[in-house]
């Protein structure tokens, strides 16, 4: 059950760090592993939004797709995911984006637990240099963006 937590100071702003990591069709275009995303719906509901989408995720030999539903919270420049369908035993992750003097701060959680044991153990090896190339391609997205 890898865990990863994190806070980041970006130099930009909470709303450009929430509108990248909102736009989830275009995940494939710059996260790693990341082989294609197809947005299902989306529902406002009262202060957010709910978006139900698929990520097929791609890795060596694995290649899953899942399902997950977002809560997409503007106003509070914040994130959830819930999982849906698909090789997960359980999935959850929240972005928050703050500003501050400098941009902003970037707050990340994920929590999840793969169904298939072998693909449990292998994330489980390299879960940390995953978790930090996943940042890094949200950093140098934000860059490519935001300049």
């Amino acid at each position: 059950m890898p865990t990863h937590s994190e806070t980041r100071p970006m130099p930009y702003s909470a709303q450009q760090m929430y509108d990248l990591v909102a736009d989830v069709a275009s995940y494939p275009k710059f996260l790693p592993w990341c082989a294609a995303a197809r947005i299902r719906s989306v529902t406002p509901e009262g202060a957010s939004q709910v978006m139900d989408a698929d990520l097929v995720i791609s890795f060596k030999v694995f290649r899953e797709r899942f399902g997950s539903r977002v809560v997409l919270w503007p106003e509070d420049k914040k994130l959830d995911t819930q999982y849906l369908d698909g090789p997960f035993k359980y999935m959850k992750s929240s972005w928050s984006f703050a500003d501050t003097d400098d941009g902003c701060d970037v707050s990340f959680f994920v929590d999840f637990e793969f169904k298939n044991v072998v693909l449990q153990g292998i994330i489980g090896v390299v879960f940390n240099e995953a978790m930090q190339r996943i940042v890094k391609a949200f950093e140098k997205r934000a860059q490519d963006l935001y300049g």
